[in-house]
């Protein structure tokens, strides 16, 4: 009997922009405290991008080249681009064009782009595993890439939502393997649009007569807007939820998993969640602490930090998760 075919992680890597921005240097902008950041988020610091520098299509390009070197491939090798990101660098076109002609990619690989916000990730991994667990290519390369910073209220109306948000990018390369028990086991999304608007970004938005004029109308509509409340408590039954539907479908417990990387949206929602879930402090990655909330990139990067710092390792059970804008949540659960 021929072994399934399936996919696993063959390379990994991560950028975050040089600026480091602390908590004290908010403070003046926003008549906030590092103590109250931290208090409510778990930060302490995050990346801001520079201009003429980063771009999200570059940022993607640095953590690709990364993950492409420990597959040991070169860029047209890549046969498939999936690009999750909620801050393209153009209206359109998508930033996963842009993404090839920064790898200098000339095989005409078609390039996907997904808006799952902080779902994306996932999301864009589950698409990739689809196209090589049924053959149709051998090499997908799968980025989060994210520049939060050029659009927050910096302001003290907008403190709520700009000090948990930051920049970066992580990617990782699949590839096909039948190795029994072997890559990505499963994956699991869903969505619950009647919530869309209690973490949005209305503008610019294409149903509106005058777009433009609206846009200059409205200008406060152009800043994120998020319900925490409701967000959290939506987010700390979600999570839990879908990483047992990935342990469940595989037969398998928590005390199972090796590494929980969760999306780095709050401190205090992975908190929770490693407390519901029965998880040890060395079985939980976060690194909120030093990068905020990087959105579609924040999975990516985590998992590529908690590889580079020796804290996965062949054979660990690992569960990717991420709940967010939408909305939407999504978990990945991988035999490395």
């Amino acid at each position: 009997m021929t072994a399934l075919r399936h996919s696993f992680i063959a390379g990994i890597g991560h950028y975050v922009p040089s600026r480091v921005v602390t908590n004290a240097e908010l403070e003046p902008l926003m008549n906030t405290s590092d103590a109250w950041i931290q208090e409510r988020t778990g930060i302490q610091e995050r990346r801001w991008f520079e201009e003429g520098k980063d771009t999200t299509a570059n940022m993607a390009a640095n953590a690709a080249r990364k993950a492409l070197n420990m597959a040991g491939l070169a860029p047209n090798d890549v046969q498939l681009i999936v690009f999750a990101t909620l801050s393209p660098d153009y209206f359109f076109p998508g930033s996963g064009v842009l993404l090839q002609r920064e790898l200098g990619i000339t095989n005409n690989c078609p390039a996907l782009d997904v808006r799952n916000q902080c779902s994306g990730f996932v999301y864009g991994l589950s698409v990739a595993d689809q196209f090589v667990r049924t053959g149709m290519y051998d090499t997908v390369l799968v980025v989060g890439s994210e520049i939060h910073s050029s659009g927050l209220d910096k302001s003290p109306e907008g403190r709520g939502v700009s000090v948990i948000f930051g920049d970066g990018a992580g990617a990782v390369i699949l590839r096909p393997s039948t190795i029994e028990g072997q890559g990505i086991l499963s994956t699991h999304l869903h969505s619950q649009g009647e919530y869309a608007e209690e973490l949005i970004v209305k503008e610019p938005g294409s149903n509106r007569d005058n777009r433009v004029q609206n846009i200059l109308d409205n200008k406060a509509d152009l800043y994120p807007y998020m319900n925490g409340q409701n967000v959290f408590k939506h987010a700390v039954v979600r999570f839990p939820q879908v990483i047992k539907e990935a342990l469940d479908q595989n037969g398998m417990q928590p005390a199972d998993i090796d590494m929980l990387i969760p999306h780095q949206a709050n401190l205090r929602i992975t908190q929770y969640v490693q407390h519901k879930m029965g998880l040890s402090d060395d079985k939980v990655f976060s690194n909120i602490q030093r990068y905020g909330n990087t959105t579609a990139a924040s999975v990516p990067l985590a998992l590529s930090e908690a590889v580079q710092e020796g804290k996965i390792k062949r054979g660990d059970l690992v569960c990717l998760a991420a709940f967010g804008s939408g909305f939407t949540w999504a978990s990945a659960l991988i035999k490395w």
